[in-house]
């Protein structure tokens, strides 16, 4: 009975310190590094399709096939998603260190246009985003054309 105590202590001990230990042990940084790019890759194509859907919403409700009292509430709801996946994406960032923790914000009713002459903040944002990422060759190829 005098044994059972301190062998329970040591194993509780042992225990803590193998769970404790993991985040040290070789290969965690690029396991962890692996799973936040498949996280970004993740949000990166919902960011893609949550932008097709506002693009989506917006033409039927420029066509006509959606009146404004339905279209205010879909759009409404769209963009709030796509500024979460955003949020998200931002804080993938701030994890690892790469963010440099700057908002871009567009002046009050500054209508920038997005893809597809859609006039969103959000989308319009992250397509200026995106241009930059656009090296000079790219950037003289699109304008000769």
């Amino acid at each position: 009975m005098t044994v059972v105590g301190p062998l329970l202590v040591l194993v509780a001990f042992a225990l803590a310190l193998f769970l404790l230990s993991q985040p040290f042990w070789p290969g965690q940084e690029e396991r962890a590094a692996e799973a936040d790019a498949l996280r970004r890759a993740d949000l990166d194509a919902a960011k893609i399709a949550k932008y097709r859907e506002i693009r989506d919403a917006a033409l039927d409700h420029s066509t006509g096939k959606l009146s404004d009292a339905d279209w205010r509430p879909i759009d409404t709801r769209l963009r709030s998603e796509a500024v979460a996946i955003l949020d998200e994406l931002d804080g993938l960032d701030h994890v690892r260190g790469t963010g440099d923790g700057v908002r871009e914000a567009l002046p009050d009713g500054a209508a920038v246009p997005g893809p597809a002459g859609v006039s969103d903040p959000v989308v319009a944002r992250d397509a200026a985003r995106a241009d930059d990422l656009d090296g000079p060759a790219e950037a003289a190829d699109s304008a000769a054309r």
